[in-house]
């Protein structure tokens, strides 16, 4: 891979009773969860947080998912991905528990769904992939 543009960034898996939301992303025109880059100074759970409300309207509660001491609540997964022009994402991968299905629209995405099963709906293997480890499948 050449050199070029790199950036940390987050995906949270929000999950509400077994189902778990997928956005059609507009300008990449796929279904994936929601996310973004990590800012200055953040953390990925305070970005994963933030981004979170931000795109969805939604505060989650993120569980312990592993037994391993300093590692952030809610975190399922690491991942690199190219993000077009945007460069290389070295991506954060979390779940957020959320009190409901009340999803406040925003602009980067045009639909949105709630998936019981990671075969119901076109998207990157890695996200059918992260979205059966949320699920618990």
């Amino acid at each position: 891979m050449t050199a070029g543009r790199r950036a940390f960034s987050v995906s949270i898996f929000a999950r509400h009773e077994g189902a778990v939301l997928l956005v059609k992303h507009k300008r990449l025109a796929t279904w994936l969860p929601v996310g973004g880059e990590i800012e200055a100074g953040e953390t990925p759970l305070e970005a994963a947080r933030r981004e979170l409300f931000e795109e969805t309207g939604l505060s989650g509660s993120f569980p312990r998912t592993s037994d391993i001491d300093g590692a952030p609540l809610g975190l399922v997964a690491y991942e690199e991905h190219p993000a077009g022009a945007k460069g290389l994402h070295m991506n954060f991968c979390f779940i957020a528990d959320v009190p409901s299905r009340a999803v406040v629209p925003n602009d980067e995405f045009g639909e949105l769904e709630w998936v019981t099963s990671a075969d119901t709906i076109s998207c990157p293997e890695n996200v059918k992939q992260l979205v059966r480890r949320v699920l618990g499948g």
